[in-house]
């Protein structure tokens, strides 16, 4: 399916939905994928979400957020000159929906025309060298020249340079906390040109800052974004290597550009291409591998709620009492521990059905007894809460 070939934007009362759906308690990206994909609407997951949350263990009623809450997010979001995507839209980035923890919801200030064209992630270390910067602005020079979008996250170092050598040619910075908080703030005039000339994407809601915990999540969206991912400069344990592990998960090109053994700026990096990225120290590295490639790949369908109705029987408005047995319950709390786990490794241990397991972990993370990895990966959240 191509974008155009994507139904009708969804209603009014579905997109405010949904944006409520994501702000509600403990419901994260897969969980609210999971929820729209069982119940067709945001409407009618939202209605089933106490008694959800209740059949997993929830000792208090889960909070959901109120059509005020969300009025007033969009509301803010209007007089920033921004726009809400919501998963499901026409305008949604295609490649982006395609992977299985795409944020429900994007705030997009600028150029989104920008999200159907061919694009590269250029990332690297913060503290980046003069020479390092320097590679990183003619690389994304020359690929925007080629015609190919450049995304970042607006950080210090490589990701500032590579956004300043495309501001001409389009440049999306992608930002850990809300669209309208500049971070770092010796970024906001790039940022501000950015927003003229380029385009900038948040998950969070407008005024949120940015934590430690959130710069990962952004790293998933610069790598869902792009069709590659170029390396410049990078240590072993740094974001830089985070955002190409979320590149290979979804099945994107790496590209890393070398660096002296001596540097560890660039340990990182040269591993990566020990592990077969491909070495890149121009442009023309870039393109001869990706030549060839479709502009889009094929978009996961994505209907409106009168869509889903014609095409699919309505699911139940409650959970079937009989699919969460104690004894499932007590099978899947054994096979369970804080430390990640693959979901398909618990169905194939446990011997019970997708359906029933993915019930009962639903349920579980709703009453905030389990949290989602990377990797379709549950953990309990502290082992004795979880199991009691």
């Amino acid at each position: 399916m191509t974008q155009r070939d994507i139904p009708a934007a969804l209603s009014d009362r579905e997109r405010l939905d949904r944006l409520r759906l994501i702000r509600s308690e403990n419901v994260g990206p897969v969980t609210w994928r999971r929820l729209i994909d069982r119940y067709r609407s945001a409407t009618r997951a939202l209605a089933v979400l106490p008694e959800l949350a209740a059949a997993g263990g929830s000792k208090q009623a889960i909070r959901l957020t109120s059509d005020a809450e969300a009025a007033a997010e969009l509301a803010a979001l209007a007089r920033l000159g921004g726009r809400l995507l919501v998963w499901g839209d026409r305008d949604y980035p295609a490649r982006l929906a395609a992977i299985d923890d795409a944020p429900p919801t994007l705030s997009v200030i600028g150029d989104g025309a920008l999200f159907a064209r061919r694009s590269i992630a250029i990332v690297g270390s913060r503290n980046a060298s003069v020479n390092g910067r320097r590679l990183a602005a003619r690389l994304a020079a020359d690929l925007g020249e080629a015609g190919f979008v450049i995304v970042s996250g607006l950080a210090r170092g490589i990701d500032g340079a590579a956004h300043a050598g495309a501001i001409a040619s389009g440049t999306v910075a992608v930002v850990a906390g809300g669209i309208d908080i500049i971070y770092p703030q010796e970024h906001a005039a790039l940022y501000d040109s950015i927003r003229r000339q380029g385009a900038v994407v948040a998950e969070l809601p407008p005024g949120a800052q940015p934590q430690a915990r959130h710069f990962p999540r952004r790293n998933r969206i610069i790598a869902g974004l792009a069709e590659a991912v170029l390396v410049v400069e990078a240590a072993m344990k740094s974001g830089s290597l985070i955002t190409t592990r979320y590149a290979l998960e979804q099945g994107r090109e790496v590209f890393a550009v070398p660096g002296s053994p001596l540097d560890a700026r660039a340990q990182g990096s040269n591993d990566l291409i020990r592990q077969g990225a491909t070495l890149t120290e121009t442009a023309e590295d870039v393109l001869r591998v990706l030549t060839g490639r479709q502009p889009l790949p094929s978009a996961r369908v994505r209907a409106s709620p009168e869509t889903f109705e014609q095409q699919y029987p309505l699911a139940p408005a409650v959970p079937d009492p009989t699919s969460a047995d104690d004894r499932a319950r007590q099978i899947l709390a054994e096979a369970l521990s804080p430390s990640p786990v693959a979901v398909d490794e618990i169905i194939r241990s446990c011997q019970l059905s997708p359906t029933l397991v993915t019930t009962i972990l639903l349920e579980w993370e709703l009453a905030g007894r389990l949290e989602r990895h990377s990797g379709n990966r549950v953990a309990w959240i502290g082992a004795a809460s979880a199991r009691g």
